[in-house]
């Protein structure tokens, strides 16, 4: 995937060697513009794979030194000091550290729960639009709709925030961090009883703007992978054979996504 404004590719997996999440940090303005997962049999964050409860923060659990009493929320311990977001970068009235992937996105373990709370992997986002908004619906709607093996084989997920120019704004006093103007979701599915249409991939986009929203999930924000790709600048799912790429950005069709 061409990585937009970064210039930094950070990579976090788990104990066994197994790939968590990527993201595209960007050095200058201590933010990431995506963070990049999946979702697949054996390590999904669906009710079956649920081995971690978030709230196990709050009982005294820690994660390298952090949380016990509260989320484990720290500098993500694979870049330098000089180049990282603090935790203090985040103390902004109004706004509140928001997850690209989410902590309910990965619950099958202790280590894949803590990781998702790097601070590489944070926005500062208006409660409104974070946790009482649109983002926590949109993150629930795909968690229920697609993260289902009556669904998809492997689902790939894009999450992030514009941060090109005239795209964003610096919030706070001192050492400010960047406040995305909009966030997207790019999303890509395999299933192999589709193999014979694309080789059996499809995709979509979400795209919205930042600001207080509560509404409900629909083909409103709803757009194709060309035209997220227009409006950030970032090639996603490059990797795919260049007629399957093609054919599956150009269009989606919002029935075969359970949008109305």
């Amino acid at each position: 995937m061409a990585t937009g404004n970064v210039n930094a590719f950070i990579v976090h997996t788990l104990p066994d060697g197994t790939l968590n999440y990527c993201a595209g940090y960007n050095t200058e303005l201590r933010i990431s513009a995506w963070t990049a997962y999946k979702w697949y049999s054996n390590f999904s964050s669906n009710y079956s794979d649920r081995n971690w409860n978030r709230n196990r923060w709050q009982q005294g659990e820690t994660f390298n030194g952090y949380g016990g009493s509260g989320d484990p929320f720290q500098p993500d311990p694979v870049l330098p000091d000089n180049i990282r977001a603090r935790y203090s970068d985040y103390s902004i009235k109004g706004y509140q550290r928001g997850h690209l992937l989410g902590s309910a996105d990965r619950l099958n373990s202790k280590e894949a729960n803590g990781q998702t709370f790097y601070l590489s992997n944070i926005h500062p986002q208006m409660s409104g639009f974070n946790d009482q908004g649109i983002w926590l619906n949109l993150e629930s709607f795909i968690r229920d709709n697609y993260d289902r093996s009556d669904f998809r084989d492997t689902l790939y997920v894009v999450k992030g925030g514009t941060i090109s120019e005239g795209k964003y704004k610096m919030l706070g006093s001192g050492r400010q961090v960047a406040c995305p103007d909009y966030y997207y979701m790019a999303i890509l599915a395999y299933a192999k009883k589709h193999e014979k249409s694309n080789g059996g991939y499809f995709a979509i986009a979400f795209w919205m703007e930042h600001k207080m929203n509560s509404e409900a999930v629909s083909s409103k924000y709803a757009i194709n992978i060309d035209e997220l790709e227009n409006r950030t600048g970032i090639d996603f799912f490059c990797n795919l054979p260049d007629d399957i790429e093609a054919a599956v950005e150009s269009r989606f069709y919002k029935e075969d996504w359970r949008l109305k």
